[in-house]
C-alpha cells in the first residue's frame, strides 16, 4: 500500500510545479534506452510496460532481499530488458514504475523519498507509529511476521529490507496511523480537488493513481493491498457510505491477501450474505483425471486462465487478473478451491465427460471461462 504515499507525492510535486505526470522518462533516465517512449503517468497507473524488477529478487534471494541494495541494482534489472508491451497499451501490475517514482521524488526534491513521505503526509497527520526501516527498527511494538501460523507449525519470516521495496512498497504502519490517513483521504486533504479527482480516475483494469477504483456490492470501492513475507495489508474506503475497512496481519506470504476476510466485512455491512472462511476438505485424484481440466480458458478477450499440472497438482493462473500461479485443491471431480483466496472454481462437462469451461465463484461474482480448443 505504499504506492498510494509515492502517489500523493508525486500529485504534490506537480501541484508545486516540480515535476508534471506528462513529463517523458528520459527526462530523469536518459540512459533508458525506452524512457521517451513512457510518462510518468505510464508509471502511475501500471501501463509503462517495464519489466517488474521484483521478478529476479525473492524471498528465496535472502542474501539480496535482507539486506541493504544499492538502488543501482534494481536499476540494472529494469533496465536491461525491453518493454513487456508498448506503454498505455495494457496494465500489468509493477513494482518498478513506482520504484523509479521514489527515485524521480528524490531528483526533483534534493531530499530522501522518506523526508518527503514524512514532511508531505505523516508529520502533517501525526502518523508517528508509520516507518521505514522496518528490519533494523529498535521499537519494541513492532511484531513479528509469519510465513506460516498456525497450530503445528510456526514459521517466522525473514525481515525484507526497505531498500528493497523502497517507494513500491517500503512503508510499514499500524492501524491507528492508517485510520488517520484514510480519513484525510476521504476528506480530500493534503492535495487539491484537481489532483484528487486525477488519482481516482479509473485506467485500465479500474486502477488510478496508486489505487483500484471499482465496486462490491454494487457500492462504489477505493481500495488496495499489499503485502511481503510475513505481512498483508488491505484498505478500502466506500465514499458514498463514509466506511473506512483497514486490515493488517502479521501472518502471510504475498498472495495470501486479506480481499476475503474485506468482502466479508463489506457483506455485514451492506447487510449482504457471506461465507465464514473454513477448512474444506480435500481429496486425491489421479493425473489421468487432472490432465482433463489442463487448457487455456477465456473469460472475454482479456482476461484468461491458465490451468496446468505439475507434481500431481493442478495449478492456475491469470495474469490479467492478478493472480499468480496457485494450487488447485479438489473437493471432488467438478469442484475445486483456492487457500490464498477464498475462491471456487468448478469445471462444467459436456455429455462426453470434456471439460467445457470453468467457472469462477468469488467475491460474491460467478465468471464464465470457455476452455479453447
Amino acid at each position: 500500500m505504499t504506492k498510494q504515499f509515492t502517489s500523493t507525492v508525486i500529485l504534490k510535486l506537480q501541484e508545486e510545479g516540480k515535476l508534471s505526470i506528462q513529463d517523458k522518462l528520459n527526462k530523469y533516465f536518459p540512459e533508458f534506452k525506452y524512457a521517451n517512449k513512457i510518462t510518468l503517468e505510464n508509471l502511475l497507473t501500471h501501463t509503462s510496460g517495464i519489466y517488474n524488477y521484483t521478478n529476479d529478487i525473492d524471498d528465496n534471494d535472502s542474501a539480496i532481499v535482507c539486506n541493504p541494495v544499492n538502488k543501482q541494482l534494481a536499476l540494472d534489472i529494469m533496465f536491461k530488458h525491453s518493454l513487456d508491451f508498448k506503454p498505455g497499451t495494457q496494465f500489468a501490475y509493477d513494482n518498478s514504475g513506482y520504484y523509479l517514482l521514489g527515485l524521480i521524488i528524490e531528483k526533483v526534491t534534493g531530499k530522501s523519498y522518506e523526508e518527503n513521505i514524512r514532511d508531505i503526509i505523516f508529520t502533517p497527520l501525526q502518523m508517528t507509529h508509520s516507518l521505514f526501516d522496518f528490519k533494523d527498527s529498535k521499537d519494541t511494538n513492532i511484531t513479528i511476521g509469519y510465513k506460516i501460523l498456525n497450530d503445528s507449525e510456526q514459521l517466522i519470516a525473514q525481515r525484507w529490507d526497505s531498500t528493497v521495496t523502497y517507494s513500491a512498497g517500503g512503508i510499514f504502519s499500524t492501524t491507528g496511523d492508517m485510520y488517520k490517513w484514510m480519513k484525510a483521504f476521504a476528506n480530500k486533504e493534503i492535495l487539491s480537488a484537481d489532483s484528487w479527482k486525477a488519482a481516482l480516475s479509473p485506467h485500465l483494469e479500474h486502477y488510478g493513481y496508486g489505487w483500484f477504483i471499482d465496486s462490491l456490492f454494487g457500492k462504489k470501492s477505493i481500495s488496495h493491498g499489499g503485502g511481503l513475507p510475513g505481512f498483508m495489508a488491505d484498505v478500502t474506503f466506500y465514499p458514498d457510505e463514509d466506511a473506512i475497512i483497514i486490515l493488517l496481519n502479521n501472518e502471510g506470504y504475498f498472495g495470501e491477501g486479506l480481499t476475503d476476510i474485506n468482502a466479508n466485512l463489506s457483506a455485514i455491512l451492506f447487510h449482504k450474505p457471506y461465507e465464514l472462511m473454513h477448512n474444506r476438505p480435500e481429496i486425491k485424484l489421479a493425473d489421468s483425471v487432472l490432465k482433463r481440466y489442463v487448457g487455456e480458458y477465456a473469460f472475454d478477450k482479456k482476461h484468461h486462465a491458465f490451468i496446468t499440472l505439475e507434481n500431481n497438482t493442478l495449478q492456475i493462473e491469470a495474469p490479467a487478473g492478478n493472480l499468480p500461479k496457485s494450487p488447485l485443491f479438489p473437493q471432488d471431480e467438478t469442484n475445486f478451491y483456492l487457500k490464498i483466496i477464498n475462491a471456487r472454481i468448478e469445471f462444467s462437462k459436456d455429455a462426453e465427460g470434456n471439460i467445457t469451461s470453468l467457472i469462477s465463484h468469488y467475491n460474491g461474482k460467478d465468471e464464465v471461462g470457455k476452455k479453447l480448443k
